[in-house]
This record gives structure tokens, sequence and C-alpha cells, in this order.
């Protein structure tokens, strides 16, 4: 069944937020939008979407913020190393950058006497 409802929408030119989506409206790309309808009903499915998803998962925003900050500083390291070095030490960072850490025996003898002078220290008062 294919029905179509039609509506009216006022814009107050006085009010900020009207003369901004007005000129939303006229300055959008008729490629992309091909009527107002389009370009509409676009914007309300994904604010109404978006704030769906933010009301079961509140950190949504935080943690996207998050990932875009990580992925510039991981492209402006990569940037970085792609001027000034060879795609060799390129690989063997990321390499580096990919493995964990491990600690060896003698670090570990290390931390754990450190750890045990602490704990002696304390003991004694």
């Amino acid at each position: 069944m294919n029905k179509t409802v039609s509506t009216n929408i006022r814009f107050n030119l006085k009010n900020e937020a009207d003369r901004k989506a007005w000129e939303y409206l006229q300055s959008m790309d008729r490629k992309k939008y091909k009527s107002y309808s389009k370009a509409v009903i676009c914007a309300l499915c994904e604010y109404f979407e978006r704030e769906q998803k933010s009301a079961n998962d509140p950190y949504l925003e935080t943690r996207e913020k998050e990932d875009a900050f990580l992925n510039r500083i991981l492209q402006t390291i990569e940037t970085g190393l792609c001027k000034n070095s060879s795609s060799a030490s390129l690989g063997s960072l990321i390499q580096l950058l990919q493995q964990p850490q491990t600690k060896t025996e003698q670090e570990e003898k290390s931390e754990s006497s450190v750890s045990d002078a602490a704990l002696d220290f304390a003991d004694s008062f």
C-alpha cells in the first residue's frame, strides 16, 4: 500500500534555529538530496536514531570522541614515520606497538624486592 502524507513546515527567520535550518535547506547538495522532503526525512531519522542510541548507551558520544582522537593520533604517527623513515622501521614499530610488553625475570625480581622492602618498612610502625 503506497500512501503519501503531506505536511507543512514553517520557518521563523527571526528564530536562530529556524533560520539556520532554512539556510541548510537552501544550500543543500541537490545531487545528494533531490528535494526538501528527502533532506528533512534523512535529518529526522538520523537525529532520532542517534537520540535512541544515546538513551541506551550514555557513554556513546564520549567513546566516539575518544576513538576519533586515537585515530587522529595514529594517523599523525603513521604520516610522520612515512615521511621520516624507511618502511622497515615502520613495520618494526607497528609490531612493537601490537605486541604486549613482557617483563624479564630480573625486572620482576627487582619489582618484587622493592614491594617487599616497602611492606617491611610499613610493618615497622
